[in-house]
């Protein structure tokens, strides 16, 4: 089942305190990012972090789930209204993740 755009607008509001929240569609879901890093899914209607150290300390009390069948598992955050735990842990995954390679050039 698809995500609806109405969650994903409401995730990208909630997340915004944490910098430039931008969202893409991706096989019928969407990716989140961050100033211009993936960090995020969201699947069914339900919000999936990347799973981080620095995240894990953070809230260690947030489930390990796969965002599909087949995928790596990420962090399934389900207390979307905590503007405020939303907001450091999306800050921390972001310092931990690495920058996003560069696009390659098109062949002309």
């Amino acid at each position: 089942m698809a995500s609806k755009i109405e969650f994903v607008e409401f995730m990208a509001d909630q997340l915004r305190e944490a910098g430039t929240i931008t969202y893409k569609k991706m096989f019928g879901e969407y990716g989140l990012y961050c100033n211009g890093k993936i960090f995020a899914v969201i699947c069914d209607d339900q919000f999936y972090i990347k799973i981080t150290e620095t995240g894990q300390k953070l809230c260690p009390h947030l489930l390990e789930a796969p965002p599909y069948k087949g995928a790596k598992n990420y962090f399934l955050v389900e207390d979307v209204e905590n503007r405020e735990m939303l907001t450091k842990l999306v800050a921390a995954t972001y310092a931990e993740l690495p920058e996003p390679r560069p696009k390659k050039r098109k062949k002309e």
